[in-house]
């Protein structure tokens, strides 16, 4: 027979599942576990602010595929982490969120620090409980992270009143693991039901004269990312994807024609309204990636792959559709299509998709304002000048030449991981960093939550040890977690954050230029802070640009461990994101500005 306490229990399942990092702050409806914690063999990372714990889970998480930890305590410290959550939940990440809760015989009391955790929680997680008795933690912490990793990966929070923690239970042995079921949860096509779906689509493939594939988050795997490519081989067609789609085709590929959508490129969007087949896989749908519904893909059938049922018919209707995976599903399906007499009606189409494509992206790096340069490798930094003869670098061109930099530095740039937080930095990165593998793009999406970079950041690099993490952020972005500079300059991890300031909230005040006549409300800052030198204030070594010639040698040192960087880019205020579907236009009715 085995004694133990709620924390003890919390802790050795933990070890039991695989977890050696977990990032949190203390509180005292959580201090039992932290005792327990401090003797085990997970390292924890104290952060400044527990939504920055939720977004280190994140980072481990969307770079692994696993579940990651993060703890915060009951009442501020669980809303705090409540945004993390919801933007776990909107991207399908896996995480397990731990909180402390009052003592079980003070809920409903309005306690000290004492908030209904549960029922805040509900709506945004995947699942939520609240523990009554440390016996039930034996089931609960199990079935958490298989819930969390099974068919569409989501957030599952468990909330353990104080004295759950400390009270004493026999039980006879420990449990096993949780494990993983990568399928469909429910309602998946299988058996006779796959096989004819999997033949309705493939001979619908062979004799389309216009195919996409539309390429989702769910495609973002190496598992995924290895069926893709092989079904390309067979029937090669253009593929464009969403945001959280990047990456599951390498950026070189000759099928690749960018992201979709509201800020997604010309030919992307162009192609899936001239498509007459679109293969859409891991792909919802959403508001950002089709604009005006009826107009985003008109003349199509659609084919729809998704794990998760409810997405299929929601927004656009499919045609045939297969719920599933897309690592099982793209296998089977090239299978099929390799049974068929090859037509090759698409290749004069994918010919000319391509070709559009790789025109757009050459003409957008080396556009921009009258007082923007483009950037170069032997840029030379003025120093001491008024701000309106300042040099300001042309983001698209500065991004587009970061993996030049790292090759310089000795540094292969498909080794690095990229984070973002939101805005125009956020597209600008989407556009033209050449994402050349899955899981490479780490951004929030769907919730799009500013201050996800950094902390995001950390987290890919507490799980991706010996490679180079670059973040890129804007200075409003920045600002919203720039306390976490203490975290990562206490760990002493390997990453860049590279900042895009222009002084103002860019794609807020972008849209006011475009949509509100000018009317730049509360979008452009008054002060602007020296953030190098706060940086330097925290521990990391820093450079700006403008007044540094040589900052590249800090931005990329070559050997591991050398530990984090901060570089100041300035960009003109007046710098936009192009192309720019407004609100209410299709996304074939895009503002191209200057491209």
């Amino acid at each position: 027979m085995i004694e133990a306490t709620g924390a003890q229990i919390i802790v050795k399942l933990l070890e039991r599942q695989g977890i050696t990092v977990a990032a949190g702050i203390p509180g005292g409806s959580v201090l039992p576990l932290y005792d327990e914690l401090a003797g085990s063999s997970i390292r924890h990372i104290l952060v400044r602010h527990e939504q920055a714990a939720g977004f280190i889970a994140q980072g481990i998480a969307r770079t692994t595929g696993l579940p990651a930890v993060c703890i915060a305590t009951s009442g501020p410290g669980a809303m705090n982490l409540l945004t993390a959550i919801a933007d776990a939940r909107s991207d399908s990440v896996p995480m397990v969120a731990i909180t402390g809760q009052v003592n079980s015989a003070l809920i409903g009391t309005d306690a000290f620090q004492e908030a209904d955790t549960f029922g805040l929680s509900f709506p945004i997680t995947k699942h939520s409980i609240m523990v009554k008795t440390p016996e039930e933690l034996l089931t609960v912490i199990p079935e958490a992270f298989s819930i969390a990793a099974s068919g569409r990966p989501g957030p599952v929070l468990i909330d353990v009143p104080r004295d759950v923690q400390t009270t004493r239970c026999i039980f006879e042995q420990w449990p096993q693991p949780g494990g993983i079921e990568r399928k469909a949860a429910r309602f998946r096509t299988e058996g006779n039901n796959l096989a004819a779906a999997l033949d309705r689509f493939a001979r619908i493939l062979n004799t389309a004269r216009r195919p996409v594939l539309y390429a989702g988050g769910g495609c973002n795997s190496s598992e995924a990312a290895a069926g893709i490519a092989e079904f390309l081989d067979v029937i090669p067609m253009p593929v464009v994807s969403s945001l959280m789609g990047i990456g599951c085709v390498p950026y070189t590929h000759p099928c690749w024609c960018g992201m979709l959508g509201m800020h997604g490129a010309v030919t992307a969007n162009k192609a899936i309204y001239d498509a007459d087949v679109v293969l859409a896989a891991g792909a919802r749908f959403d508001d950002r990636a089709t604009g005006i519904v009826s107009r985003f893909c008109p003349s199509a059938q659609i084919l729809h792959i998704d794990i998760d049922a409810a997405e299929v018919n929601k927004i656009l209707p499919a045609a045939h559709a297969v719920i599933g995976d897309c690592e099982s599903v793209f296998p089977a399906l090239t299978q099929r299509l390799r049974e068929l007499p090859p037509e090759h009606m698409a290749a004069p189409w994918l010919e000319h998709i391509s070709r559009l494509y790789r025109q757009e992206q050459q003409a957008a790096v080396s556009a921009g304002s009258t007082n923007i340069t483009g950037f170069s490798l032997e840029h030379n930094s003025r120093t001491d000048t008024p701000d309106e003869h300042r040099i300001h670098q042309n983001p698209r061109a500065f991004i587009a030449a970061v993996p030049d930099l790292l090759r310089s530095a000795g540094i292969a740039p498909d080794s690095v991981i990229i984070t973002t937080d939101v805005g125009q930095h956020q597209m600008w990165t989407a556009q033209f960093y050449p994402v050349e593998h899955p899981r490479q793009l780490l951004t929030s999406g769907s919730l799009g939550t500013m201050g996800f970079g950094l902390p995001a950041a950390i987290g890919a690099a507490l799980a991706n040890p010996g490679k180079r993490i670059i973040c890129f952020s804007g200075d409003g972005s920045i600002m919203m977690n720039i306390q976490e500079l203490a975290t990562l300059a206490e760990q002493n991890l390997d990453v860049t954050v590279i900042v895009l300031d222009n002084g103002t909230l860019g794609m807020v005040r972008q849209q006011q230029e475009f949509l509100f006549n000018k009317n730049y409300s509360a979008s452009i800052y008054r002060k602007n802070p020296d953030l190098t030198l706060i940086a330097t204030g925290f521990g990391i070594a820093a450079s700006d640009i403008e007044q540094d010639s040589r900052w590249a040698e800090t931005a990329f040192p070559r050997e591991p461990g050398a530990g984090p960087r901060f570089i100041r880019v300035p960009i003109a205020m007046e710098e936009n994101v192009y192309p720019f579907v407004p609100a209410g236009k299709p996304n074939i009715e895009a503002i191209t500005g200057s491209m």
